[in-house]
């Protein structure tokens, strides 16, 4: 497909990353020039310099020929303005980042309809959506959800005290009875596709899909289970604190923001009353250890710096806070953090990348017998979750899943049949209008046709 990215900071380089992997047709757009020089010179891409929201700009980028523009400059209003000439000018499809809180949900929709816009992305919201739900359940340093949060898949860390430690998953699934699925492991640099011999090690990332109420259970089996963190400290009031901080106070959590700048903490409490707003630079111990970070039930780092999230977690994980969250968008520094002990860690970047890499998918494949309804980058991209919509003409309805000739490092991890989630055994089948969650190491599906064995 051909496709346009106007703008090229942390976000639209991760995306432009994505789907030049994805064997698309990319022009960035971006009004520094080196910025320009510098995207085309890392990726197999053509570049045109200058105002996403200029004609003359678009006409050069191809936008007559484009199927998705993209938007995703510092300005909401320019994303806004240049998907609504993109559009007028032959684009298909157009993409916008709106990130300001003052555009609530009833707005984005109105401005969905008159701009006609494919879709508006949030990336902060996002990922204070993602971070809302680790928080809901603690022990997990990951979690995505699929089929309008009926089926979830979870990310754990195998402790060295873990009593999974030394067991395969056949063991495993008769000693604690929960109806759970292992279906992906990273051990080190590697990604496995368990079966049932697989054993387990400390250190261990494991790929779990389950409902809501089996995961619990499975946890609780382990004595591994946390309770929902009530007593939350956030560092830095960014966009995403924001949007976090109203999400938890809403859900009844006592939530205290750190933030240094004295209009932002202004902002703050006038907007989320109920949460406690603190001036003073959180980069301090000595301020974290007098607002009594000790007692906190979970930190949150959300400041601009990749840094200083990670190197406050490491402080705040030596208190024994029951959970430590950070914000990091530096792949290289993510790889960092998780060495330092960090285990949970959140991309808004690499969250906005997967919401793009499934809309442009569902695109490519909407002639299909599926359709790609949610996906999701796994054990650090080295796995793809992926929830399909099974149609009628689907070639191998009605076919017991250990009579399908599956490729290699694919799973059929979870079926979603009338609302109602199950972990498939080999004698399950597939029907129309199934929800098919497939999870796949190091290979791009296009379609559920393409867990199969060709020939």
């Amino acid at each position: 497909m051909n496709i346009i990215v106007a703008g090229c900071g942390k976000i639209g380089a991760t995306i432009v990353q994505s789907l030049v992997a994805e064997g698309h047709d990319v022009t960035v757009m971006d009004i520094n020039s080196a910025v320009i020089e510098e995207m085309t010179n890392l990726y197999d891409v053509m570049g045109a310099c200058g105002n996403c929201a200029d004609c003359d700009t678009l006409k050069e980028a191809g936008i007559e020929e484009t199927d998705v523009f993209v938007a995703v400059s510092d300005s909401d209003e320019l994303n806004m303005l240049s998907c609504f000439l993109a559009r007028r000018m032959g684009a298909k499809h157009t993409i916008a980042r709106i990130r300001k809180p003052e555009y609530n949900d009833s707005d984005l929709v109105f401005l969905r309809q008159q701009l006609n816009l494919s879709m508006a992305i949030n990336p902060e919201m996002l990922a204070a959506q993602e971070l809302y739900n680790i928080l809901k359940f603690p022990a997990a340093v990951k979690i995505e959800t699929f089929s309008r949060r009926n089926f979830e898949m979870i990310e754990v860390r195998l402790s060295p005290e873990s009593p999974l430690d030394g067991l395969n998953l056949i063991t495993m699934r008769e000693k604690y009875k929960a109806q759970v699925l292992v279906c992906a492991v990273q051990r080190e640099n590697d990604v496995f596709i368990p079966d049932g011999s697989f054993v387990l090690r400390a250190g261990d990332k494991l790929g779990i899909t389950a409902t809501q109420g089996e995961v619990m259970k499975f946890f609780k089996a382990l004595n591994v289970y946390q309770k929902q963190a009530k007593d939350i400290t956030i560092l830095g009031g960014s966009r995403t604190a924001y949007y976090l901080a109203q999400m938890l106070v809403e859900g009844g959590s006592s939530v205290k923001i750190v933030e240094q700048d004295a209009e932002v903490c202004q902002y703050l409490s006038q907007d989320i009353p109920k949460a406690t707003i603190i001036h003073g630079d959180g980069a301090r111990q000595e301020l974290l250890l007098e607002e009594g970070i000790k007692d906190t039930g979970a930190f949150v780092a959300l400041t601009g710096m990749d840094e200083e999230n990670i190197l406050i977690s490491i402080f705040v994980s030596s208190l024994d806070v029951p959970k430590v969250i950070a914000k990091v968008n530096k792949e290289e520094l993510s790889a960092l953090a998780e060495n330092l002990g960090l285990d949970t860690i959140v991309s808004p970047k690499k969250i906005i990348s997967d919401v793009l890499v499934r809309y442009v998918r569902a695109l490519d494949n909407s002639s299909s017998s599926s359709n790609i309804e949610t996906l999701y980058h796994l054990m650090d991209g080295k796995a793809e979750a992926i929830e399909f919509r099974v149609s009628a003409d689907f070639e191998h309805l009605n076919v017991p899943i250990k009579d399908m000739d599956l490729k290699d490092d694919i799973i059929i991890a979870g079926i979603i049949r009338e609302r109602k989630p199950m972990i498939p055994s080999g004698n399950d089948v597939i029907l129309p209008d199934d929800r098919v969650i497939v999870i796949a190491a190091d290979q791009r599906l296009q379609e559920l046709s393409d867990i199969m064995k060709k020939g």
